[in-house]
This record gives structure tokens, sequence and C-alpha cells, in this order.
């Protein structure tokens, strides 16, 4: 087991691996930018190092500062959380060959499914469903309009590299195919530095369900049951659950066990996301895998009773998984609902600024996920979520109800926040009743 594990990134999931680590008897480094420095998460961690200016593009997201941070704080192991350098396969590489762990899977896994057609290739080979579209990236108008007259439109652009909605286009004939092709492509090479795209049938009002898995490095994987995050704007989560609600429980055991067959298949290790959308017949199909922690893993967490960030840690180390798949429960059922200082009045715009007033809900079945407090500054500089509000109740009814109350409770002062969305969420009777899909957001509010 290691001694000392680096936590290479920022905030509360920052916080939630230090947490992990002095439970488990491991120091923790965390490192920091100009723009974190004093922040009180970091009194969690026995060393702090800074590793550069505000701006991530010169602190969290230079890998050699952050190796410099880990030779100097004399760390084992490097945990990249999510989010900055999590999915970058070159860094992981880099750690590997600085002789530091990195507590993920390996990079040639991870280079793999970071790209979405070579994942697509995996998923076949493993005998899992992918979505009918183009075999391989799309080279020019011609033939992207040949796969699309051949599937049928509406189709999906789609970035090979990234995520978060970032290259994506619905066309719906062949006049909007060619002006979204180009579209999709300068915003995929603009945000990832690779313009390669692809097109797929686009399936009309999915849902999104996610399968938490867990792989060590004797061959042993476990799914930890799915997670429905079709609650979404723009591809930006805002609710999660689990267990899926209105899933037929044989195709809740189909789309698990699809997860870990792509996996192994994939030799991937440590913990990880497969994605998958599901149709109104409910017909599933894979479309990522994200090669890391996931923000929403707590409802995973809260249901199995298993802490994520311990198996990962011990995956690194080498140890075995000490879990098989038949003791892998699934109790009741959990929400989250994650809290980010936007303003949803006014098209989501951030809104930095010093938190004022923070009252945190609390009760039998709750639990919040930050590392915020009264007088912390939302920095301009990073991603805006102020924390995760998790419940689990035995039903789904009472979590809800839990939820609507711990939403009612909460009060956060200075800034604008997502709450008063959350709580319309809540009390929505399309959503009580399972009756939601990932436009369901847009076309509702």
């Amino acid at each position: 087991m290691f001694q000392r594990i680096l936590v290479a990134n920022r905030g509360e999931i920052a916080l939630r691996v230090m947490r992990a680590c002095r439970e488990m008897g491991i120091e923790s480094v965390a490192v920091f930018s100009e723009a974190d420095r004093g922040a009180h998460y970091l009194e969690m961690a026995d060393k702090k190092i800074c590793i550069g200016p505000a701006a991530a593009s010169q602190s969290y997201l230079v890998p050699k500062n952050i190796i410099a941070a880990a030779e100097i704080g004399d760390a084992q192991a490097i945990h990249p959380g999510y989010g900055f350098l999590a999915e970058n396969s070159d860094f992981a590489d880099i750690c590997r060959s600085s002789n530091i762990e990195f507590i993920g899977p390996p990079h040639e896994a991870m280079a793999k499914l970071g790209d979405k057609v070579t994942a697509r290739e995996i998923a076949v080979a493993a005998k899992v469903n992918v979505v009918p579209g183009s075999d391989g990236l799309i080279t020019n108008e011609a033939q992207a309009i040949e796969v699309a007259n051949r599937i049928g439109y509406p189709v999906l652009i789609k970035a090979t590299a990234g995520g978060g909605g970032k290259g994506m286009r619905v066309a719906r004939n062949d006049h909007s195919l060619k002006s979204g092709l180009s579209a999709a492509a300068a915003e995929a090479q603009n945000a990832f530095s690779n313009p390669g795209v692809y097109v797929e049938k686009y399936v009309e009002k999915p849902r999104h369900i996610e399968v938490q898995i867990l792989a060590d490095n004797h061959g042993n994987a476990v799914h930890l049951w799915e997670r429905d995050c079709s609650m979404q704007r723009r591809h930006q989560k805002l609710v999660e659950e689990s267990p899926a609600v209105n899933l037929p429980a044989s195709v809740r055991q189909d789309i698990c066990k699809s997860a870990v067959r792509l996996v192994k298949s994939a030799g991937y290790t440590n913990a990880g996301t497969v994605e998958f959308i599901v149709d109104a017949d409910n017909n599933f199909y894979f479309i990522e895998v994200n090669a890391r922690i996931q923000v929403e893993h707590p409802v995973s967490e809260m249901v199995t009773g298993i802490d994520l960030i311990r198996q990962q840690i011990r995956i690194a180390s080498g140890e075995e998984l000490n879990l098989k798949q038949k003791n892998v429960p699934c109790n009741g059922s959990a929400i989250e609902v994650r809290i980010n200082a936007e303003d949803p009045d006014n098209e989501f715009c951030p809104s930095p600024g010093t938190i004022t007033k923070l009252c945190v809900p609390g009760g039998l079945g709750v639990r919040f996920d930050s590392h915020v407090h009264a007088g912390y500054k939302i920095s301009p500089y990073y991603d805006s979520l102020i924390g995760k509000l998790i419940v689990h109740r035995p039903t789904r009814e009472e979590a809800i109800a839990c939820m609507q109350r711990a939403l009612r409770e909460f009060v956060i002062e200075g800034v604008k926040t997502t709450i008063p969305l959350a709580r319309k969420i809540l009390a929505n009777s399309d959503f009580r009743e399972g009756k939601f899909d990932t436009t369901y957001v847009e076309r509702t509010w």
C-alpha cells in the first residue's frame, strides 16, 4: 500500500480523495494554484505545494508541474480526480515513466477508449450494442451523406475525442449535415486539438444510463449497478440517481453485464463508467467510457455501501478486488443534485463571487460533498460546481421527499445557484413518474 498520494486536483474531489487517504492511514499531498492559496480544504492534506498561477493551463493542466510536486512531496502515486488531467493518457504514461503510480487505468486502455471510434470497435468486438453509424471517421461530405442516407435521418455528428457535448451536431437533412460537419470539426479541433468526427443514428429523446465498474490487475471486474443521468441540460448533468427508474429488470441485467464485458475486452482496470443511451423501447446502445471517477459516483456508493475512492487506491497498489459480483448489493434509492454557482434564469451564466451565508441540510440519509464554506470565494477560473447534495432512502418516493426537504433547508447567499431549478425538477410530476429523457429540461424549462 502507498505511504503518500498526491492529489492532482482541487475543490470537492480533492477533499474527497484526501479524506479517503486519511481514513486509510495514507498521507496526502495537495497541489494548488495561486487562486486556491489559503483554501480551507487544503488543511486536510499533510503537505501543500503550489503549482502555478490561477489559470488551469498554467497550473492544474501542466503535467511537469504535477510530477515535480509529486517528487518534492515524495509521493508514490497520483490520484487525478475528475477533469483536468484525469483522462489524459499521456499524463498517465508520464506518471508511470517517472516511477509514480497513476491511480487510474493503463494509458493504453485510456487512449483506446478515449477515442470514440476505437471504443465503438472494441464494443462491437465484445458483442456490446452500438448505435448504427459510420465505420470509422468521416473524411468528406459525400461519405457522410452516404452513411446518413443508409441509416436514415436524423443523424448525430460526434467528435471522436473529448466529451461534454463539444463537437456534436444533429443533422436532419443533407444540407444541415454538410454545415454541421465543418462546425463540429472546428469545435472539436478547438476543444480537443483533434478535428476527427463520425456519424451515427440520432436517437430521439433517449435516456442516459451509465454503469459504474471496478476492475483489478488480476482479471477481475464487477459492476456497481447503473445510474440514470438523463436529467441534464446541453449534455451537462443536473440530477443523477441509482437505480434507474422504470428500467426493466432484464434490461438492467443486460446493460450491466455488457459494461463488464466491454472493460474486460479493453484491458481496462481501476474505476470507470460505461455510458449508454436507451431508446423508448428500452433498446440500449454503448456511447463511451469515462476512464476516471465520475462526479456522480456517490449515488453508487450509497446504494452499494462501497467506497469507490478506497477501491481505486487498493487496485492501483496491486491488490486484488475484494468484491464478488453476487455480493455487490443495490439497496434503496439514491439521488444526487449538482449545486453549481450559475444562474438558471439567465442561461446558466456563471456566478463567481463570495459565499456570504451557507446553511447545509442534514438529517438521516443526507450527504453533502463540498469544499466550500461561508466566506469562500467562487473563482471565475474553474468549474462552477459548489457541491453535490446526495440523499439515500429505502425507496425512490422516500428519496425524492428527502431531497425536497433538504433543498428547502439549503441556503446559499452571495452567489446565484442552481438550487431553484433543482427544486422545480424534484417537484415535477414527470420526474416523479420517471417520464423524462436527456432533452426534457430544454423542452420544459
